[in-house]
């Protein structure tokens, strides 16, 4: 018999029981759609992932540091020396005094607040920052601790309006700093968002701060393939200074992404195994309807082995049938998976395509079941004595 008339058989076999075949395929629709579901979704949290950190520097290492009191510390200029000796491994470094502090306008009685970050000039370049108006903190005013601000637009829209902050007085903890400029918008200026920050000259922060000791340094690589030996270059320096490896701790940008990767990666891989229990309950399905159809028609099996069809005639037809339920049960899966895929996508403000790879996987696998578990009631047709099928009732 040839396969385009095996296929016909199928789907005729399917359309004379429409209500049965769509239950069939239920557990094969859902467990296609959960299966690109998932998969899509975490690759669209992924994707948010590595923009994130892409955001703040893939190029960039932390280096965290313990005090060990004023005999062995950390100055600034050792870190800025490490840098400039090393010009093929390091393009930048920043120091980075964090503080809360209240923030108000020159003639405002209310007050806020704030997270404030005391940085150097460098710190745009590290971070990608764009200037909207103005400029960024500059090298003087470090070194002459000149009492100036960067805000981002969220501090301009609520305490200026816009394009007004430029020129303007911000009192920090009570001290006048006048705005020399307003980043780029990079989050709609919302509250709690990357455009709700103000810089400041890291050595007018750690004087407010009162403390001289800097925790924080923010380091750039030249090439992001030389992470292993600037690390190897940065370790022997602290080491050197401090005495020991536990007052300090460094982290590379790209080593928490790495890691963060692998653990969204197994989390996906696990819940395209749980989602796989359906397919797998589909494909139980599919074989107890294909052993039904196989007792319903046991005397058509009859009347065609008479007529000189042969087994391999009746395992065709039986296995292709399974396959077609389960292949058009795949194809409804994938449908289903792209709209809901395309619907969590909006509401979890996530930029979601359904998965290529999820795509084919599943469809591969839903044909595969269709055939693997249409097999033996396909096999227990072939083997069918002629005889006794025709006096089957």
């Amino acid at each position: 018999m040839k396969f385009t008339k095996t296929v016909q058989l199928a789907f005729g076999s399917i359309l004379s029981n429409k209500l049965r075949s769509l239950l069939t395929m239920l557990g094969i629709i859902i467990g296609v759609g959960a299966v690109i579901i998932l998969v899509s979704i975490m690759d669209g949290v992924t994707g948010q992932v590595t923009d994130a950190f892409e955001s703040f520097g893939m190029n960039n290492i932390t280096v965290a540091l313990t005090s060990r009191g004023s005999t062995r510390h950390i100055e600034p200029d050792d870190m800025y020396e490490v840098i400039d000796e090393n010009p093929a491994l390091f393009t930048y470094c920043t120091p980075n005094v964090s503080l809360t502090a209240t923030v108000k306008t020159k003639n405002a009685s209310d007050s806020e607040f704030a997270s404030v970050t005391g940085t150097d000039e460098t710190y745009d370049k590290i971070n990608q920052l764009g200037m909207q108006e103005g400029r960024f903190l500059q090298f003087i005013d470090i070194e002459k601790q000149l009492k100036v601000c960067v805000i981002g637009t969220y501090y301009e829209q609520e305490l200026y309006g816009k394009g007004k902050a430029l020129g303007q007085t911000l009192k920090i903890n009570g001290e006048p700093f006048s705005v020399v400029g307003v980043l780029e918008e990079r989050a709609d200026s919302s509250e709690n968002s990357s455009d709700q920050c103000i810089y400041i000259p890291y050595t007018v922060a750690s004087k407010m701060s009162q403390n001289r000791f800097i925790s924080s340094y923010t380091v750039t690589l030249s090439d992001a393939n030389k992470l292993d030996e600037a690390k190897a270059i940065l370790e022997n320096r602290l080491t050197k200074i401090l005495g020991s490896s536990d007052f300090y701790n460094i982290i590379a940008t790209q080593e928490i992404l790495e890691e963060l990767n692998k653990i969204i990666g197994t989390m996906k891989a696990a819940l395209v195994c749980i989602a796989g229990i359906s397919l797998l309950v589909g494909g139980i399905g599919i074989m107890n309807i294909m052993l039904v159809t196989v007792t319903e028609r046991t005397k058509e099996i009859g009347i065609r082995k008479s007529l000189g069809a042969k087994k391999k005639h009746i395992l065709s037809q039986f296995v292709v049938e399974a396959a077609t339920i389960s292949g058009i049960g795949g194809i409804l899966g994938i449908l289903l998976g792209a709209i809901v895929s395309f619907a969590a996508g909006k509401m979890l403000n996530l930029t979601i395509v359904p998965s290529l790879f999820a795509v084919v996987l599943a469809f591969s696998v839903s044909v595969a079941i269709g055939i693997l578990f249409g097999f033996l009631p396909a096999k227990n047709a072939a083997n069918l004595n002629p005889i006794d099928a025709l006096r089957f009732e």
